[in-house]
């Protein structure tokens, strides 16, 4: 007996000795509830939670089974302060409505170095800005171009001087791999704008340590992501042209991952994801066919969520047919969209609670009442949980096409057949049922209805401007809308 309570007084010492604390003090914040979450990517998790005492002071307390990476406290709306937590005690102080800004860090060698880098990095790269269009446009002969050359070299030199000692100082720090990812490559002022964007396209990812999983547990792999894609956005060219700029980017940013399947399948969740919430679906659909999820297997009944999704938006791709959608309607009676007889269908996905939705059927169902004669069909999803929710969002509105759910929210077959991740979702579609156009918003629709030459103006009121929809057969030369 004796000698199991030694062992257990043992085991508990052990475990004791290998906790850390993280000790915070937000001033005028006195008790008031602060929440702990973990990062992965950019998403977040709530990890614990406690009050501050009257002087704004909490304390949190980390196992030595916890994994290392950044976690952010959080307090009130928008009080925040992301830190970075490898195995040692941490105490800061901050302020209730400027915690970034007004943060010290008192104890902790990884968010000391962390904030001491992010502050060099924030100044050199504002400095680079400024730089680089003198460079570009100053006048080679002048005295000052060679002043500026030399402090944009000197600028770069200096940091990745800093960078390489703290490598050496602090080799195995959290803080100093993070800092090595967000580094970028040197860029020599002989290189033109155009060029510079070249290089960084080519080089990006030269020092990269992909087998470090471990930053996963940070937000660096995904701003690491956004960064890259920005070398390829342009707001001046139009959607397709920037989807094909988006392929290139991806097909690298892919291929320079592919050495580690966590990082490769964490880059290639997280680009799906992005380009789903922007409805760039040729650039999903370039994804889905030639890229795949690392750990799928070919057991149909094992396959991964991601790899599931991706073979989702294959299936959704325009001009291919859409998945049959049953339900029933608002009187318990079953619809189905294959039974639907009109020369095209307007798919909808929505919620009641969603604003955007609520803004936008009113709106489609002027479009959709103005028809002569009927040649859309409309069909309304509602992803709704509330039957009372869902009829009185019907009735006040007076909705009046072919309306569905099945009250499963987010878990329903349709939705999940549809890859349905947000509200309001169409899809456009003709007689037998083939995607002709995904469209976003009522502006995109009615792009994509004009395209199709599916909105004129009805004739008796062409006075008024009023956008419908109708035969063109019927209507004189200026009825096209």
């Amino acid at each position: 007996m004796k000698q199991t309570l030694l062992i257990v007084f043992l085991v508990l010492s052990s475990l004791v000795q290998g906790q850390n604390t993280l000790d915070g003090t937000i001033q005028h914040y006195p008790h008031g509830k602060v929440f702990l979450l973990a990062f992965y990517g950019e998403k977040t998790a709530l990890v614990d939670s406690t009050l501050s005492d009257s002087a704004g002071h909490f304390s949190f307390t980390f196992s030595s089974f916890r994994l290392s990476g950044m976690y952010r406290v959080q307090w009130g709306k928008e009080g925040l302060v992301d830190l970075i937590w490898n195995h040692e005690n941490i105490r800061f102080v901050t302020t209730r409505t400027n915690p970034e800004d007004s943060l010290m860090i008192q104890e902790s060698v990884e968010n000391k170095i962390n904030q001491n880098y992010s502050t060099l990095d924030k100044v050199n790269q504002t400095k680079l800005q400024l730089l680089m269009p003198l460079v570009d446009y100053y006048p080679v002969k002048d005295r000052f171009y060679g002043t500026v050359v030399q402090e944009m070299e000197k600028i770069q030199k200096k940091q990745k001087i800093y960078l390489d000692s703290l490598v050496k100082l602090y080799p195995n720090t959290y803080a100093v791999r993070m800092a090595k990812i967000y580094q970028t490559p040197f860029i020599s002022s002989s290189l033109g704008n155009t060029e510079r964007i070249s290089f960084l396209k080519q080089h990006y990812f030269d020092n990269i340590d992909f087998s470090d999983t471990a930053l996963l547990r940070s937000t660096v792999f995904a701003n690491k992501a956004i960064s890259y894609l920005a070398l390829y956005s342009n707001n001046r060219l139009q959607q397709k042209q920037l989807e094909a700029e988006f392929i290139k980017a991806v097909t690298i940013m892919l291929s320079a991952a592919s050495v580690n399947p966590e990082i490769y399948k964490f880059w290639l969740d997280y680009l799906v994801s992005g380009f789903d919430k922007y409805h760039f679906d040729e650039v999903i659909t370039y994804i889905a066919d030639n890229f795949q999820d690392p750990y799928a297997c070919e057991d149909q009944t094992r396959k991964t969520a991601l790899q599931k999704k991706l073979e989702t938006f294959k299936k959704l791709s325009v001009g291919n047919e859409a998945p049959e959608v049953e339900t029933t309607d608002s009187k318990g009676k079953p619809v189905k969209l294959s039974d639907i007889n009109s020369e095209y269908t307007l798919l909808v996905f929505w919620s009641s609670e969603c604003s955007h939705c609520s803004a936008m059927m009113p709106l489609l169902k002027e479009l959709y009442d103005k028809q002569k004669p009927k040649r859309i069909e409309v069909m309304a999803i509602s992803i709704d949980t509330s039957r009372a929710a869902w009829t009185g969002f019907l009735k006040e509105n007076r909705l009046n096409w072919i309306n569905g759910s099945d009250l499963k929210g987010f878990g329903g077959k349709a939705v999940d057949d549809y890859n349905i991740y947000a509200t309001p979702t169409m899809f456009l579609l003709d007689k037998q049922k083939k995607i002709l156009a995904k469209p976003i918003t009522m502006r995109e629709l009615e792009q994509v209805l004009r395209e199709n030459k599916l909105i004129v103006l009805i004739t008796h009121d062409a006075k008024e401007g009023k956008a419908g929809i109708g035969s063109p057969d019927n209507l004189g030369k200026e009825s096209i809308y």
